[in-house]
């Protein structure tokens, strides 16, 4: 009986410390691979990560940043990707795409190296990364609006690009203001 429930206890610790992401990205292949839509469900995916992360981050720039820049951008981030997960998770559900609910192991290490910064570090850090993950997700906007698989996926990429071209603006504007104020 003990080796049973030592058995159950590390088969359920080990699930503890499967990351959302992979998750996610195994259901997706199970159900779509080799078809059209698995490149499509890998932008979902990656896209919910992505907004979560922005989302968590905006949340702790209200705690952490020392500049009133700095945490009106975390407030848009807040606001914007928010809203833009709950959209995801809808189209997700109607493609029959699972997308993760919580953080992946990467993106939960840059929240937690980001946590243990605060005032100037923290804006600083906090700044180049919303310029950097910004340009970024554009490039995976773009490609997937340009060459997506799935009709549906490719407009709704399309129609959040100038979102993410705002936000790109205003992570940059913040950062020029970080840096003058430092």
């Amino acid at each position: 009986m003990f080796l049973i429930l030592m058995l159950c206890i590390v088969s359920c610790d080990s699930k503890k410390t499967e990351d959302s992401k992979e998750i996610a990205e195994d259901q997706n292949e199970e159900k779509f691979d080799d078809t059209k839509l698995e490149d499509d469900s890998e932008f979902a995916v990656a896209t919910a990560d992505g907004s979560m992360l922005e989302a968590s981050l905006g949340e702790l720039a209200q705690t952490n940043a020392a500049s009133s820049a700095v945490k009106k951008l975390g407030q848009q981030m807040i606001t914007d990707n928010k809203k833009t997960n709950e959209e995801l998770k809808a189209l997700a559900l109607q493609k029959n795409i699972t997308i993760p609910e919580v953080l992946s192991d990467r993106s939960q290490k840059k929240y937690d190296d980001l946590a243990k910064k605060t005032g100037e570090d923290f804006d600083d850090a906090y700044t180049d990364f919303m310029v950097k993950d910004h340009e970024e997700d554009i490039d995976a906007f773009k490609k997937e609006a340009d060459k997506g698989s799935d009709s549906e996926i490719k407009l709704w990429a399309a129609d959040h690009m100038p979102v993410l071209e705002q936000h790109l603006e205003m992570a940059k504007q913040t950062e020029k203001t970080v840096d003058q104020s430092n």
